[in-house]
Order: C-alpha cells, then structure tokens, then sequence
C-alpha cells in the first residue's frame, strides 16, 4: 500500500541501514570480543545461540520420546532410557531454555534501547549472568553423559534422595541456573528505575518493560526458594541428612511445599516476559494505541504478587486439609483475572484496527487461541473435585504445554521475528516464515490437543507404556510432534538465509513507537547517537510507511488508522 501523504514528513537519521557502517556486529572482530564484551547486545546474541542449542537439544528428546509412544509397548527405548529421556526434556526445556529464554535473550536486547539507554545497570554482573547460565548447563549436559537422570523435572522425593541416576549433578546445575536468573532480574529492576529518560515516567513505559519488571521481581524473590530446596536435596543424598526422606525421618511433602512455592511463580517468570511481546506486538500491527494500558501494566504486577499464593494446586492429592485445598483452589481462580484483563485489552486493541497479518501477528493470534486454551483448561484443574480424578493423567500434560509452548514459546517466537530485523540488520523471507508460524500452529494442536481427550478417559503422564485404547491418541500426538519438528527445521533454514542474503533492514520495518526503532539496523554499539527523549510508545499512528527506503518514518501528522499498512512481503525478503 502506497504511503499517505504529508506535508511535513521526517525521515529518521542517516543510518537507516547500519549493515555497510559500525554497528555493535563489526566494531570488533574475533572470538576474544565476544566472550569478554559487556555490550548488552552482544550478551544477548550469546544467550540467543546458547538457549537455542538448548531447545535443540530438548526439541529431539520430545521428538524420541514421542517416537517411542507410538505404540503401548517398547518402540525406540527401554523404561529407564524412557525415563532419563523425558527427564531430560523436562529439566532442557524449563531451566535452560523457557526461563531464561525471553528475558536474557530479547530482554536483554531490547530493554537497554526501550530505556533510551547505552547498557544495562550493571554491564559486568550481565556477563557474569550469562556464564553462570554456561556453567548450569555444562553441569546438566555432564548429569546426561555420565548415565542421566530418571527423577522427572521435578526430582520428587523421596525417589530422587535414592535414585542412583546423577540427581547431584543435575539439581547442582539447576542450583547455578538459578544465581544466572537472579542477577538478571536485579539488572533489569535497576535499570529499569535508574535508567529512563527524559519523558519515560512509569506509565510511559512500553509493556514489555513491565512484563520484565514482574519477572526480575518473581526471579529474585522466588529463585532463592529452589536453591535453598536444591542445596537441601544434595545435602540430604551427599550427607544423609533427613530433610525429605522419610526413611531418614524427613517430609516427602515438605520438598513438594518449597518446590512448588518457587515453581509456580516460575510459571510467571516464563508468560510475564511474553505477555509483554504481545503487548507490544499486537498495537504495531494493528495499527492502534495499545488498549487499557495501565490495566496491561498493573496486571502485570498483580500475576507476580498472586502467583506466590497459590502454589497448592499442585498439591490437592497430597494430603493437605480440605480448607488449606479450598483455599488454594478460590486463589487458583483469582490469578485468572489479570490474565483474562490482559487477553480482552489485547482484543479490544485488535477491534477496528488495520490488522496487518505480518509473521509477528500470526504468532500473536496463534498465542490468543492456544493460551486461551491453557488456561481455559486450568479451570478444570483448580477445581477440587474435578481434579482428583484429571491429576496426573495427559490432560495435566496437555495444559502444561498449551501454557508454556502455547504461551511462552510462541511469545518467543513472536518477538524473535519482531526484533530479527534489528538484532541482525537483515529481513527474513516473510512468506515462509508466515507458512511456517501457521504450520506451527497447527502441529502443535495436533500434538497436544488429543492428550485432553486421553487424559479425560484415564491415560497416565510419565508413563513408559499404555493400554491399547490409548493407540490411537498417542499415534496422532507423534504425527503433530513430526509436524512441529519440520516447521522448526523450516524456521532454522530461512532465519539463517537471512543472515546470509537476506534483504538489509530499515530502521523501523515495522513502524513501532517505541525507542529501540528509532536507531539504525542493527545498532550502533552506543545505541543512540544523542540521548532520545521519550514519547507515546504506542503512538504507531504517527509513523507512516516509505516505499523509497522500504521501512516506517515518522510524520508530522498524524495517520489514520490503517494508513501506513504495506503490502504483504513488502517488509520481507
């Protein structure tokens, strides 16, 4: 679509295109610059490749394991490889990947560019974060070759104080994982508070910076719980002290308290950070200001004040009291609310806007429906009655993932292609990459949408083999996991042809409001040339497409609703 015109439209600093000029990319060269850099941006690209390696690594688990229940008995693996398998992609995927994931790979991108600012608070502690994150994995990776762990992610007593599999190691890992988290999240609250500019008071603060915000609280706050209950556990296998086995006079359901007192809030360290992508996503391309701001932004702060309150749902079976269980059940559904606040602004943003079906939306409306359906889901596992019966069976299962992929993973996603252009300078083939998000959609569904149905009717998680009435649920999950593998495949051959012959990034491919669109592609290592003042970070309507440069400038006026919308490939590659 052709550019409205105006009067007085100004284009954005020279540097629309950093490729050919210094950017944070080619200011140093060598593997020495990278490893020693305390650029933000550079840390990010680190952890990027780093966790990426590490959903590689728990991707092929999911894909072995599913392989294996294609049929009731042995497939692929005997009970015990079983057992380390989905151990492995349990403990991969949560601590390697999905909690740090957003945060310390985009977050730590963007936030710094979103703040006007040169770098985080504290540029050594970031560095320091990140090999904490090094050392935590080498550690897991160490547990895997040295004959695995067969515990689950969980490591529930008192099964992991006598398993001979290498809990140590692993629980170690997770213990070192948890310092990395910690020091991001107190990065992220000091830069947050010290480092806005000029006009960035706190209900001017884009909403991904208070999806962080919610995060660094529940990553400081929380992850000190799991290590003291990690160190607990070594304690307990290393010296035989009785904390947990009841063998040694210790309390299996005490370990259950203190996990799950950290691990729910954890859910949140996962969906706060990609709440906040869709947020800033959602306004962008739906060419309007962000519906119900300060609702988005509170709300964010109420899901990490509640979520430390209900972490007995896990527990409805264990024996806690009827009170203790109708009390944690009432509180299930009141953390509901400020998510059901965030999904209906988002809708409302949606309602009468030009929606631009850009690769960044489809991942957003794929995030609508599949965390809609997790938490929809959620209900039925608050409820006391009706989870006595649901409690570890596939329904738990498919829930878990429809939040945590359906959510965070796609949030991911969605920000991921939303800031490729910026991070590398270079647009990716917007066709495949549009093929490929609704392909993921529909893999996933297939995937994990049967086990409600299994698990409705009986089948057990964590089970090596099943009845025959479950045949044909578990064959149609495996077909979905084959799917959702090869359109990651997809992903990874037109994200890295990109980075080789992909078409050079504007500015602002996009038109978004908000600061880090308003330098070059990708950055310059200062971010900004001159310290930028802070505007409406959802003021999109201000931004109007150029068809010279193949990117967004901002005008002096103000552009209708729809305007500024290209025509579909137009920013891709």
């Amino acid at each position: 679509m052709e550019a409205t015109s105006f009067e007085a439209v100004t284009p954005l600093p020279p540097s629309e295109n950093a490729l050919g000029r210094d950017n944070y990319l080619s200011r140093t060269h060598g593997l020495r610059s990278w490893l020693f850099t305390l650029d933000h941006k550079r840390i990010a690209i680190m952890y990027l490749v780093s966790i990426l390696a590490s959903f590689f690594l728990g991707g092929v688990s999911a894909l072995l394991i599913r392989t294996e229940l294609l049929g009731p008995h042995k497939t692929i693996m005997d009970a015990k490889t079983y057992n380390q398998m989905f151990t492995l992609h349990g403990a991969v995927m949560i601590f390697l990947f999905i909690i740090p994931g957003i945060p310390a790979a985009l977050g730590n991108f963007v936030l710094p560019m979103m703040l006007g600012a040169k770098d985080v608070a504290f540029p050594r502690l970031n560095l320091a974060s990140y090999y904490l994150w090094v050392i935590g994995a080498l550690f897991a990776v160490l547990s895997i070759v040295l004959g695995g762990v067969d515990t689950g992610w969980t490591f529930y007593t008192p099964y992991s104080t006598t398993t001979n599999s290498n809990v140590v190691l692993l629980t170690f890992g997770a213990f070192i994982l948890g310092f990395s988290s910690i020091f991001t999240g107190m990065n992220f609250i000091v830069s947050i508070h010290k480092l806005r500019p000029k006009g960035m008071t706190w209900f001017k603060m884009p909403l991904f910076l208070w999806g962080l915000y919610g995060t660094a609280i529940l990553q400081v706050i929380a992850t000190p719980v799991l290590a003291i209950t990690l160190l607990l556990l070594i304690m307990e296998r290393a010296l035989g002290v009785g904390i947990f086995d009841p063998a040694l006079g210790g309390d299996p359901v005490l370990y259950q308290h203190f996990f799950w007192f950290y691990s729910h809030p954890a859910v949140y360290i996962m969906i706060l950070p990609a709440m906040g992508i869709i947020s800033e996503v959602v306004s962008v391309f739906s060419r309007k200001h962000i519906f119900g701001y300060r609702m988005i932004a509170l709300s964010s702060i109420a899901i990490a004040i509640l979520s430390f309150l209900v972490w007995g749902h896990h527990m409805f079976v264990s024996g806690q009291s009827n009170l203790a269980g109708l009390i944690f059940s009432f509180l299930t559904f009141m953390v509901a609310i400020p998510s059901a606040i965030k999904v209906f602004n988002w809708l409302a943003t949606m309602y009468k806007g030009s929606i631009w079906l850009a690769t960044p939306m489809i991942y957003v409306l794929s995030f609508l429906v599949l965390f809609g359906i997790g938490g929809l889901t959620g209900l039925f596992l608050g409820a006391l009655a009706v989870n006595v019966h649901l409690h570890d069976t596939y329904f738990v299962v498919a829930h878990f993932h429809y939040v945590m992929f359906g959510g965070t993973m796609i949030g991911f996603l969605a920000g991921l292609h939303y800031w490729w252009p910026k991070m590398f300078g270079r647009m990716y083939n917007e066709r495949m990459a549009q093929i490929t998000a609704i392909l993921v959609f529909i893999g996933f569904n297939t995937t994990f949408f049967v086990q409600f149905v299994a698990g409705s009717k009986g089948m057990p998680r964590r089970s090596f083999n099943y009845l025959p009435e479950f045949r044909i649920y578990n064959q149609i999950s495996t077909i979905g996991s084959y799917l959702l593998g090869l359109a990651f495949v997809m992903m990874a051959v037109y994200l890295v042809r990109s980075l080789i012959s992909g078409k050079p990034a504007p500015a602002n491919p996009w038109g978004s409001a908000t600061l880090e669109w308003q330098t070059a592609s990708p950055p310059p290592t200062e971010n900004f040339a001159h310290s930028p003042e802070a505007g409406d970070p959802y003021d999109v309507e201000a931004w109007t497409w150029d068809e010279k440069i193949g990117g967004y400038v901002k005008s002096g006026g103000t552009v209708t609703s729809g305007a500024t919308v290209p025509t579909v490939g137009t920013a891709g590659a």
